[in-house]
C-alpha cells in the first residue's frame, strides 16, 4: 500500500466520519462501526516501515491525517491514539522481533488500545501487578483511562513484576480474565471508550511481553509523538469549531437588533469571531505540522540527542498553542449567533468539553514552564512520560 492509496482511503474515509458525529456525541452511541472501518481500510498503518509491506509515512503526513480525522470526529481521533503510538514504539523498538510479530497483524488491520494509567494513587504509581506462573506470568489489576480498548483487537498493558520492575505486554482483549467496562464519565471525548480495564488471573505468555525502552539515556520520541497527538486532536477540534461557526452564521444566525447588517455574514463582529476562530485554527495546524517535522528530523538524525531535545520543546510549544486554540475557539462560536447557538440540537458546547477534557491530560502550563527554562538557561526537557 502506498501513502497515495492510504490518502484517498483517508478522504473517502473522513467524509463518512464527519456525517452524524455531533448527534452521536450528543446521544453517546459509540462508534464502534466507524472505528473498526479505520482499521480495515488500513489508516491505521501510516508508520509501517516499507520494508515490512506498510507505506512508511513520516510523522507529518501522519499528522495531517490526524488533525483532519479530530475535525471529522475527535472522538474517533482521541480513541486511536494507543494504537497509533503503538506503532510508534514498535519502529522505536531494540527488538526487531517485535516488529515482526506485530506490524503484519497492524497491516491486517488490528487495532491496539491501551490499559496504563491507574487512579487512587501518586500519578505513574503502577499497582497492576504480575506474577510468575510457569513460564509465563498472571496479571491482576484495575486500569483506568483506557482509551480505545472497547473498540481494539489488542490492548498494551503496564504492570510491576515481585521485583518491582515495570514490565509492559499485549493480549488480546478477549484473553479469559479481562473485563473491559464502559465507564468513562467525562464532559468530554464521551465516545474514546476510555473506562476501566479489570485484569483477573490474565494469562500473559512470554511472547506477550514488549520492550518499550528507548537504549539507556536516549529521549524517547515515542513520547514526542504520543503528546504532539494530543496537540493534534486540539487542532482538529479548532478545525471543527470554524467549520460549524461558519455554516452556523451562513445557514442560521441573525445579525443583533441594533446591527446595521441585514445579514449575519456582513455583521462585522460576526466577521471578526469567524475570523478569528480561523486564525487560532490556522496557527494550531501550523504549529502541530511543525512539530511532527521535528520529529522526523529527529529520526533521521539517529541517537544524536540534540534534535530529540529540540523536538521535546518543539512538541510542548505546539501543545501549549494547539489547546489555547482549540479552546478559544470553542467559545467564540458563541459569539457568532445568540441564544439559538446553545441549542442543544447543535451540541456545539462538544467543542470546548472536548478541547478541555483533552487539555486535562498534560496541563499546558508545565508545557510552557518548560520550554520557558530551556531558552533561558537551557534545561533539558524531562524526560517522563510527558514529554
Amino acid at each position: 500500500m502506498t501513502i497515495d492509496d492510504l490518502t484517498r482511503r483517508a478522504e473517502e474515509y473522513l467524509r463518512k466520519a464527519r456525517v452524524g458525529a455531533a448527534d452521536r456525541e450528543r446521544d453517546r452511541e459509540l462508534p464502534h462501526a466507524l472505528v473498526r472501518e479505520l482499521a480495515t481500510a488500513g489508516l491505521g498503518s501510516f508508520r509501517v516501515p516499507k520494508q515490512y509491506g506498510g507505506p512508511g509515512a513520516t510523522v507529518r503526513q501522519v499528522f495531517e491525517f490526524i488533525i483532519a480525522l479530530g475535525a471529522a470526529d475527535s472522538n474517533i481521533a482521541q480513541s486511536v491514539r494507543p494504537h497509533f503510538g503503538f506503532v510508534e514504539s514498535l519502529i522505536a523498538s531494540p527488538v526487531e522481533q517485535e516488529r515482526v510479530r506485530w506490524f503484519p497483524r497492524v497491516l491486517a488491520g488490528d487495532l491496539f488500545g491501551l490499559a496504563n494509567g491507574e487512579i487512587g494513587a501518586p500519578n505513574g504509581v503502577i499497582r497492576t501487578r504480575v506474577t510468575r506462573d510457569g513460564d509465563g506470568l498472571r496479571a491482576n489489576g484495575r486500569k483506568y483511562y483506557s482509551t480505545g480498548t472497547l473498540f481494539a483487537d489488542w490492548v498494551s498493558v503496564s504492570a510491576v513484576d515481585d521485583d518491582e520492575q515495570r514490565v509492559s505486554f499485549v493480549v488480546p482483549t478477549d484473553r479469559p480474565g479481562l473485563s473491559l467496562l464502559d465507564d468513562w464519565d467525562g464532559m468530554g471525548q464521551r465516545l474514546t471508550a476510555s473506562g476501566t480495564t479489570e485484569l483477573t488471573d490474565v494469562a500473559v505468555a512470554p511472547q506477550d511481553v514488549v520492550e518499550r525502552q528507548p537504549a539507556p539515556g536516549l529521549r524517547s520520541l515515542t513520547t514526542a509523538f504520543q503528546q504532539l497527538f494530543l496537540a493534534g486532536v486540539q487542532a482538529g477540534i479548532a478545525r471543527n469549531s470554524l467549520a460549524d461557526a461558519v455554516w452556523f452564521a451562513q445557514q442560521r444566525s441573525r445579525p443583533i437588533k441594533h446591527s446595521s447588517a441585514t445579514r449575519s455574514v456582513e455583521d462585522p463582529y460576526i466577521q471578526h469571531a469567524v475570523g478569528e476562530i480561523g486564525a487560532r485554527a490556522y496557527a494550531a495546524e501550523a504549529a502541530v505540522l511543525r512539530a511532527a517535522e521535528a520529529i522526523d528530523r529527529a529520526w533521521l538524525a539517529g541517537e544524536d540527542p540534540a534534535p530529540r531535545t529540540a523536538a521535546a520543546v518543539e512538541v510542548a510549544q505546539a501543545q501549549f498553542l494547539a489547546t489555547e486554540s482549540a479552546l478559544k475557539s470553542a467559545e467564540l462560536i458563541f459569539d457568532v449567533g445568540g441564544g439559538s447557538a446553545t441549542a442543544r440540537e447543535h451540541n456545539f458546547d462538544r467543542h470546548w468539553r472536548n478541547a478541555r477534557t483533552v487539555a486535562n491530560h498534560n496541563p499546558r502550563y508545565w508545557k510552557a514552564a518548560v520550554v520557558g527554562a530551556f531558552l533561558l538557561n537551557g534545561t533539558e526537557p524531562p524526560t517522563t512520560g510527558l514529554f
